[in-house]
């Protein structure tokens, strides 16, 4: 599959020494970005998984998730806007989910903003569905805020 050339992505675990780097890379994503601090509490919680995203030596996006039980969440994914629509997001989406069907997981959930049409429509194309929604839940720049959608899809379960 050509996926706009994300072929020259390579996908790594996320673990306690690319703290400073998560914290950039969420940075340079969202702006209410978690910090270093943020970042290793949730890679402390039982069930935490992450992936980064490089392209040569250069971090371009990153994942990370909280399985729990049968269910699993996203807490955060994104990609430096100056690689995005280079399918790095559905590649490091397929990595969590693989890792946490193995894990036992069965169903992923996340959170979108409801003014990000390019991400529902990832969303969407990869076979999450709306299951709810939460009003004014992100804060933006100047005070204004966006409700969130809550999306789901099932887990399949994968035999290696």
């Amino acid at each position: 599959m050509d996926d706009g050339g994300g072929s020259d992505v390579q996908l790594r675990s996320l673990g306690p020494l690319d703290l400073a780097v998560a914290a950039a890379l969420h940075a340079g994503c969202f702006d209410h970005a978690w910090n270093e601090a943020a970042i290793a509490e949730l890679l402390a919680i039982p069930g935490s998984l992450g992936t980064l995203a490089h392209i040569e030596d250069q971090p371009v996006g990153l994942v990370i998730a909280l399985a729990a039980g049968a269910e699993a969440e996203i807490l955060t994914l994104g990609v430096l806007p100056k690689f995005r629509r280079r399918g790095i997001a559905v590649r490091m989406l397929a990595t969590v989910a693989d890792r946490l069907s193995g894990a036992g997981c069965r169903r992923l959930l996340l959170e979108v903003a409801e003014d990000n049409e390019a991400a529902r429509a990832l969303y969407g194309k990869i076979g999450f569905a709306e299951i709810g929604r939460r009003s004014s839940y992100y804060r933006r720049a100047a005070g204004a805020v966006a409700g969130a959608i809550v999306l789901a899809r099932a887990l399949d379960r994968r035999e290696d």
